[in-house]
C-alpha cells in the first residue's frame, strides 16, 4: 500500500474508532442520566459545572455551545432535580451564578466509577509522552467540536431559512 493510501486508511480507522468511542460514551452517559432522572444533555451540562465550578449561565452557554435560552431550560431542570442551585453575586446582585449541589451530584458520581476504572487501566499502559499527546488531542478535539457546533448552527439556520422562505410561484398574486 502506498504511503498516501496508508494514511487515508489510518485516518479512516481513527475516525471510526472515535465514532464508536463517542457513541459508547453517549450511551453510557444516557444510562447515568436515566438513573438520575434527567436528560443526557442536562447531565453533560452538569459535568461542565463539575469541571469548572460555579459559573454564570452565559459562561455555561459558551462552554457548551448551547444558546443562553437553552441553558436557562437546562438550569431550571437541574435545579428542580436538586443537582444545581442559583446563587446571587454578593457584589453585583444582578449577576447569578450556577453551582452544583455536591451531596446530590455525588449520588450519581458513583455510577462513573466503572468508566473511570476502565480508562485508568488503559491510560496506565501509556508513557508520559504518549499521555501528553492524548491530552493535546483531547483539548484540540474539544475546540474542534465547539467550532463544528457553531458551523452546524449556521447550517441548520440556513436550512431553516430555506424551508420557511416562500416558494416561487406559490405566493399570492
Amino acid at each position: 500500500m502506498s504511503r498516501p493510501k496508508a494514511r487515508v486508511a489510518l485516518l479512516q480507522e481513527l475516525e471510526e474508532a472515535m465514532r464508536r468511542t463517542s457513541a459508547q460514551g453517549v450511551l453510557f452517559g444516557q444510562t447515568v442520566a436515566n438513573v438520575a432522572g434527567i436528560s443526557g444533555s442536562d447531565l453533560d451540562c452538569m459535568d461542565f459545572l463539575n469541571l469548572e465550578g460555579r459559573m454564570t449561565a452565559g459562561r455555561l452557554a459558551e462552554l457548551t455551545g448551547l444558546t443562553t435560552g437553552a441553558i436557562t431550560g437546562v438550569i431550571d431542570r437541574l435545579e428542580k432535580a436538586g443537582f444545581v442551585r442559583r446563587e446571587r453575586d454578593e457584589a453585583d446582585r444582578r449577576k447569578v451564578f450556577i453551582m452544583i449541589v455536591p451531596e446530590n451530584v455525588a449520588k450519581i458520581g458513583r455510577l462513573y466509577v466503572p468508566m473511570q476504572e476502565a480508562m485508568h487501566k488503559v491510560w496506565s499502559t501509556y508513557s508520559d509522552a504518549e499521555l501528553q499527546l492524548l491530552l493535546r488531542f483531547a483539548k484540540e478535539g474539544y475546540k474542534a467540536s465547539l467550532e463544528a457546533a457553531e458551523a452546524l448552527k449556521k447550517l441548520v439556520g440556513a436550512e431553516a431559512g430555506k424551508s420557511s422562505a416562500p416558494k416561487k410561484g406559490k405566493g399570492r398574486r
